[in-house]
């Protein structure tokens, strides 16, 4: 079972800006954040991914292709360029890396499209009722 780690959605407004932004990597075939450390249990994250907190809720995430050194020392975090959405979840802000095992990984929207997620705020709505 791969691990999985979550992350701010930094600078990002909406799903539709997050999902803009990966999306504009798509000719490079991989989007990369950086950052100065490295999680410490990368070898457990093989076939895993990052999911994006925003709004306090987790509600997309992005398949991790793997890691690399900047010529600088600091890292980037590669990923696939897309944001797939997922059951939104409840999940605060924090600083540094926090794991989520298979099992408290939320599940992806079945069916959901780019035009077929629902507007943040709506799916938080109907999360918090559990209709998601």
């Amino acid at each position: 079972m791969p691990l999985h780690i979550t992350k701010i959605a930094f600078r990002s407004e909406s799903a539709d800006t997050l999902r803009t932004w990966l999306e504009s990597h798509a000719g490079e075939g991989e989007a990369r954040l950086t950052t100065r450390y490295l999680p410490k249990r990368i070898e457990e994250m093989a076939g895993g991914s990052l999911y994006w907190i925003l709004g306090n809720q987790l509600v997309g995430r992005s398949p991790i292709l793997g890691f690399a050194e900047r010529p600088d020392g600091k890292h980037w975090i590669r990923l696939a360029p897309t944001l797939i959405a997922v059951v939104p979840r409840p999940k605060r802000a924090h600083q540094g890396w926090r794991y989520l095992s298979e099992d408290d990984a939320p599940q992806d929207l079945a069916g959901a499209t780019n035009g077929d997620a629902l507007p943040g705020e709506m799916a938080v709505e109907l999360g918090k009722l559990g209709l998601l």
